[in-house]
């Protein structure tokens, strides 16, 4: 098979791989991480001490080691002291986790930066504070967290790829199994990295339909 023939039958398999592990493996990796930014967000915003420092501690871990030493810590570490964990759910651990860590300061900036008028607003039309959170603060929140929100989504798809090093079936772990049955490693990557960008691509604009359905939260 010469070059440009392998090249695009590749884009098929690498393409379908994407569509049914990797993206999903993302979606279900950055909903649950979200779900941790937003709880280590307001622990982190807290007017408690303690529960301010664990908030800390977490994120500063989080962000000081690798996303690969985490992928490897729960694959391979976790099994020596007798906890056995599937590739699969260990990937989506490992980064939901780091998502979390990353997600959190974005989360936490974006509740600050909505006015502190808003909260007296609420408070006088006799809304709690769990309540002013979820129908004012949050979704006016979310419009301001949009942007490096995604900007993290997009590159969680693109780590997944170091999911391959813990057996996961994902985009390029399927790019390395062409390449090595046909050893032809630069085509197979560059049609890789196309698939990549390509999916890329198609997030950026679901970005900015996202960006401008959610405008009608924000405060004029």
């Amino acid at each position: 098979m010469d070059g440009w023939a392998l090249f695009l039958s590749s884009l098929g398999p690498l393409a379908l791989a994407g569509a049914t592990a990797s993206i999903p493996l993302a979606i279900v990796s950055f909903a649950l991480g979200l779900l941790i930014a937003v709880g280590i967000a307001l622990l982190r915003i807290s007017q408690n001490g303690v529960l301010s420092g664990i908030a800390r501690g977490y994120i500063s871990v989080i962000r000081g080691t690798p996303l690969l030493v985490q992928l490897f810590v729960i694959f391979y570490g976790l099994p020596s002291i007798g906890l056995l964990v599937d590739p699969w759910p260990s990937a989506i651990i490992a980064f939901s986790l780091n998502v979390g860590g990353y997600a959190a300061e974005i989360v936490r900036a974006a509740i600050l930066s909505v006015p502190r008028g808003q909260w007296e607003a609420a408070y006088t039309v006799g809304m709690g504070n769990a309540r002013t959170l979820r129908r004012i603060i949050l979704p006016q929140a979310a419009r301001v967290s949009v942007p490096p929100l995604s900007n993290t989504f997009i590159s969680l798809v693109k780590d997944t790829s170091l999911a391959s090093l813990i057996l996961v079936t994902e985009l390029f772990r399927v790019g390395e199994q062409i390449a090595a049955a046909t050893q032809r490693f630069m085509l197979v990557y560059l049609a890789a990295a196309l698939v990549y960008w390509l999916f890329c691509l198609v997030l950026s604009g679901l970005q900015n339909i996202v960006e401008k359905r959610l405008d009608r939260y924000v405060a004029r």
